[in-house]
């Protein structure tokens, strides 16, 4: 048994299986074990995909990097499953690491963490020095969410799978109807019949920041007026205005936290639509 935050750590999961997938060939193998090795609860995901090189295997946890630049250009994404994967895990006072034999030779990412109920009180990490201690929540805390108005029918945008289902499950357990799109063009086909929207800014091909423009420009019946919240890896104050003054009602900083992402839609919904009578 592991004390830490649900969503958080299926987060870790989901992206590190997705990592695997992504760079695992059609036919390729990933294999995914969970143990326990004396007072930690270890997962590992192995594939025998395109491997990492040597040099490279200390930096593949930071933000923004990547071994192959045209591969994350293939495949989408900035760099960031793994630098968020290993961010939670220290946060539940664990520890993230990967190894590869080498370019072609396949990967393993394990991460490690305290067992037993209050484990992650009797360790120390970096992070809990310098006072950012895990936010942990229960059942009972999740009454203390803001609630958003059930019904209300948002499109999530985002080229990552496990970010689009993450965004889902946190927003249908609040009676939320999602609908995903994985690219412009899918997005642009469903907008018109969805009272909000959040959007990824960094996707291949076509970004964020083009799909607000195009949806502003449509008439207030084809969604151009749809409430739009950014959820983005462009962390500055700069590319906040920028998302903004592309058309974005919000601008909110991945990894975001789900209170943080309910609040902000509850508050747009407010601002913008009249909720229905009980």
């Amino acid at each position: 048994m592991v004390d830490g935050d649900a969503d958080r750590l299926q987060q870790v999961v989901w992206n590190l299986i997705s990592n695997a997938v992504k760079f695992t060939p059609n036919g390729g193998h990933i294999v995914v074990r969970a143990f326990k090795q004396d007072d930690d609860v270890v997962l590992s995901v192995s594939d025998d995909g395109v491997g990492i090189p040597p040099s490279f295997v200390p930096h593949v946890f930071e933000r923004f990097r990547q071994a192959d630049s045209s591969s994350v250009r293939r495949h989408g994404g900035l760099g960031l499953g793994l630098a968020i994967v290993r961010h939670l895990v220290e946060l539940h006072a664990g520890v993230a690491r990967a190894e590869s034999a080498g370019a072609g030779m396949g990967s393993t990412f394990e991460i490690r963490l305290p067992a037993g109920a209050g484990a992650i009180g009797r360790r120390t990490t970096p992070r809990r020095l310098a006072g950012q201690a895990p936010q942990v929540r229960s059942q009972a805390d999740d009454a203390y969410l803001p609630v958003a108005v059930p019904g209300v029918k948002c499109l999530v945008v985002d080229d990552d799978p496990d970010a689009r289902q993450m965004l889902k499950t946190a927003l249908e357990r609040r009676g939320m109807i999602v609908t995903l799109a994985e690219s412009v063009p899918a997005a642009l086909e469903q907008v018109h019949s969805v009272s909000l929207m959040l959007a990824d800014i960094g996707m291949p091909d076509e970004d964020g920041l083009s799909l607000i423009r195009r949806v502003r420009a449509l008439p207030p019946e084809g969604g151009g007026r749809v409430p739009a919240i950014a959820l983005t890896a462009y962390a500055s104050e700069r590319d906040r205005q920028v998302a903004l003054d592309a058309g974005f009602d919000r601008h909110l900083t991945k990894p975001v936290q789900h209170e943080q992402l309910l609040e902000a839609v509850v508050n747009l919904l407010k601002e913008t639509t009249t909720p229905p009578a009980d």
